[in-house]
């Protein structure tokens, strides 16, 4: 058995939940993966400019060699009907490219973000078994007429492929409206990065609070501010890149830090006190189910997310504390500060929450149309 993964990301971004599905597919079944790069799906913003002017998110991820890397060309139309007629010039021989491959040993398509680029390698590869993994609410992301097109053809794949995943309540929920069978996956974490574990001890002085990821149209910048306001004397370190504009007189305590490799930003939080998700709550992030949570409570380090999304889910888990407006940070950090991990517990979760274990039922799901 084989893998085509079309990604929702470049390879050479920071690992995410993509990355780990490969790698895990790989581990499982030994054998070849064809991971195809996004390519643009809306038209462009003003924002994608601020993008390129800040620190890229690019860390040169190494590229295994059982793993082929292939960028598609095409030009940034997909929401103006039609667009495939242009673009499918460029997709041409990677179409036969993926055939070759495919025609080699029974091999899994998986589909990491709808496009148009992805309806037609499923009527391209008949034979595969298709599989779309929805990790977020992609048309959430987009506005105007990317957003419209973007949702049908969201619709139409989730329509046509053979079964589907995704990553939190919210998703489910929403796509079991069109399927009856819709698969829930957690997100999860590299056991390796976090054993054997060790103590920790949240009782710095001074304290910090840390963040680790993109902070983008989703960060709820106020909510930060008022935090590192309360407490002048802690270090909020936000290490990331950043696609926003930064909030005017920012405070002398919030440090900004560029991006990192994966194994740089796990060492990185074992220097947080406490770690931090201040999502905005909305319709873009009430399907996310972050995986800094997992990483922060697997290095030992308690967590204080705004109320969102799956935090919503896990706000019963020890170390976990919800914030529900700015007016509960004091009071909340306060009782974070108490908190004392337990080893066999942090073990237990970084078990649970592993990979291999979040992506199990897939492997029956798979071996069945062996």
């Amino acid at each position: 058995m084989q893998l085509i993964y079309l990604a929702p990301l470049a390879w050479s971004s920071f690992a995410q939940r993509p990355h780990m599905f490969v790698r895990w597919f790989h581990e499982k079944y030994q054998c070849s993966v064809l991971w195809i790069n996004p390519y643009p799906t809306r038209f462009p913003e003003l924002n994608d400019f601020k993008r390129i002017s800040h620190t890229p998110d690019d860390v040169q991820t190494q590229t295994p060699e059982w793993l082929r890397v292939i960028s598609p060309k095409s030009l940034p139309i997909e929401p103006i009907a039609g667009s495939h007629l242009i673009n499918s010039v460029f997709w041409k021989s990677l179409f036969q490219e993926m055939q070759d491959f495919a025609s080699l040993e029974k091999t899994i398509l998986v589909v990491g973000k709808p496009s148009v680029f992805a309806l037609m390698a499923i009527d391209q590869l008949p034979d595969c078994f298709s599989f779309y993994d929805a990790m977020d609410d992609y048309p959430q992301f987009y506005r105007g007429l990317s957003r419209l097109a973007f949702a049908r053809r969201e619709d139409r794949l989730v329509e046509k492929v053979t079964a589907m995943a995704v990553s939190s309540t919210r998703l489910q929920q929403k796509w079991l409206v069109k399927r009856s069978q819709v698969q829930l996956i957690g997100n999860g974490l590299m056991p390796d990065l976090f054993l054997p574990v060790e103590p920790n001890d949240i009782s710095q002085d001074p304290l910090v609070f840390g963040y680790i990821g993109t902070v983008a149209r989703w960060f709820d910048w106020d909510w930060l501010l008022v935090l590192a306001d309360i407490f002048p004397d802690a270090r909020v370190r936000i290490i990331g890149p950043v696609y926003t504009d930064l909030p005017e007189n920012l405070p002398g305590n919030i440090e900004l830090l560029p991006s990192c490799d994966h194994e740089s930003a796990i060492k990185a939080m074992k220097h947080f006190s406490i770690g931090l998700i201040p999502f905005r709550k909305d319709q873009l992030t009430a399907s996310v189910d972050p995986i800094k949570y997992y990483e922060y409570r697997a290095v030992g380090i308690p967590v204080i997310a705004t109320a969102f999304g799956e935090m919503m889910q896990h706000q019963l888990l020890p170390g976990t504390f919800i914030s529900h407006s700015q007016a509960d940070i004091y009071t909340l950090v306060e009782r974070v500060k108490t908190f004392k991990d337990s080893e066999q517990e942090r073990l237990a979760f970084i078990q649970k929450n592993s990979w291999d274990s979040k992506f199990a039922p897939l492997e029956q799901l798979f071996s069945m149309r062996g």
